[in-house]
């Protein structure tokens, strides 16, 4: 048994000083302090010093780094990925697609399917994040809003296509974006809902009443919020309207200080608060590289700068989970105990299949980060394998 301690602990919900954290083959076993609690005898003491303990990192939508995309064919692409990630760590992720063909999506969603059924316990080739899920962004966006995805590529919803995507997953894709503007899409929220899919708005022109009526048929998140949406208007409020204020969605947004200004990621943050917002990266396979010319799916991505460019369009990022806390803490004026939710319990409850992740408790995963009590990383631990 291992007994770790620190000057804090984030659950991330409770704030725990002097704590201990009992972890035994990969499971936490114990959440407590050590002014209530003595080392049980036998266990390994770690003690982190000044640091902070938290959950692992949960990225909900990411399309690649370390030079690799998470569609690819070459079987090394998402052990890079995951290596790259639990650097910056993050623990468990949901690799995330982009508009291709039919064929090319269906290849894609069957390799990772695999690799979510293959996946051990964070040992296979080093520290590595574990893939919980599959999160479709695409090919059932609208033309307008479609960013960078290809537009010739681009479908109406449809039962059949979905089955083939839903069958080549085997019942893995957990999160599907979706633009509730398009014909259908109301009908293919219900059945993506009862099916334990997390239907997401985004890519979307959809005006106020058309989003309202999406959230009816179950959709409950959206996909980087103010990106790839009709804009807000004080007298049509449109798709960014239903998402600030309907409660009974969450939203997600990308805090790198390039896709949303600083001040509009402080307005998310007040209209939504703690409990609803949720921090992705959208990075893409140049994440840790250098500036240069990257994939994106079939697309080619210049980077620049920190700057990721398609034909005139930003294409994701390169911004990493660690630097996204720390923006949000910038960029909203809260804590470090406040920036970790979004990054940690709001997107493992976001999707429903993330079960013991985001969340430092007794039965829950070892997945734990080290920072300094500013925020930098120090030391990420994935199902107690790091230590």
């Amino acid at each position: 048994m291992l007994a770790l301690t620190a000057a804090n602990l984030f659950t991330p919900i409770e704030r725990i000083d002097r704590p201990l954290l009992l972890v035994d083959d990969g499971m936490v076993v114990e959440v407590t302090s050590r002014l209530s609690r003595a080392v049980p005898g036998g266990a390994r003491l770690v003690d982190f010093g000044d640091s902070v303990l938290a959950p692992g990192f949960v990225d909900i939508h990411i399309h690649g780094g370390g030079g690799h995309d998470v569609m690819e064919a070459d079987s090394g692409a998402l052990p890079a990925v995951e290596a790259l990630i639990a650097r910056h760590g993050v623990s468990s992720y949901f690799p995330t697609t982009v508009t291709a063909s039919v064929e090319n999506i269906v290849a894609a969603l069957d390799r990772l399917a695999t690799a979510i059924e293959a996946y051990g316990d964070g040992r296979r080739g080093g520290l590595r994040a574990q893939p919980l899920g599959i999160h479709l962004e695409g090919p059932f966006i609208s033309h307008p809003r479609r960013g960078v995805h290809p537009p010739e590529l681009l479908l109406q919803p449809s039962f059949k296509i979905f089955e083939d995507f839903w069958q080549a997953a085997r019942g893995h894709i957990k999160l599907m974006t979706v633009a509730p503007d398009l014909p259908g899409s109301q009908e293919l929220i219900a059945e993506a809902v009862k099916r334990g899919i997390c239907v997401s708005l985004g890519h979307s022109d959809a005006d106020f009443k058309t989003a309202r009526n999406a959230v009816a048929a179950g959709a409950r998140h959206a996909t980087h919020t103010f990106n790839a949406m009709r804009p807000l208007s004080h007298r049509e409020p449109g798709i960014i309207g239903e998402v600030l204020t309907d409660s009974r969605l969450t939203a997600d947004f990308i805090a790198d200080g390039i896709h949303v200004d600083p001040a509009i990621v402080k307005l998310l943050w007040q209209t939504k608060g703690p409990d609803r917002s949720v921090l992705i990266t959208d990075a893409i396979s140049a994440t840790g590289m250098g500036d240069g010319r990257y994939p994106l799916g079939s697309l080619e991505v210049e980077v620049k700068d920190g700057k990721c460019m398609s034909n005139g369009k930003l294409a994701g990022s390169v911004l990493t989970m660690d630097q996204a806390i720390r923006n949000l803490m910038r960029f909203a004026d809260c804590s470090l105990q406040q920036a970790l939710r979004p990054a940690t319990l709001n997107p493992a409850r976001v999707t429903g299949a993330a079960e013991g992740k985001g969340l430092l408790a007794a039965g829950a995963a070892a997945d734990i980060v080290v920072l300094s009590p500013t925020g930098e990383l120090r030391q990420t631990i994935i199902g107690g394998y790091g230590l």
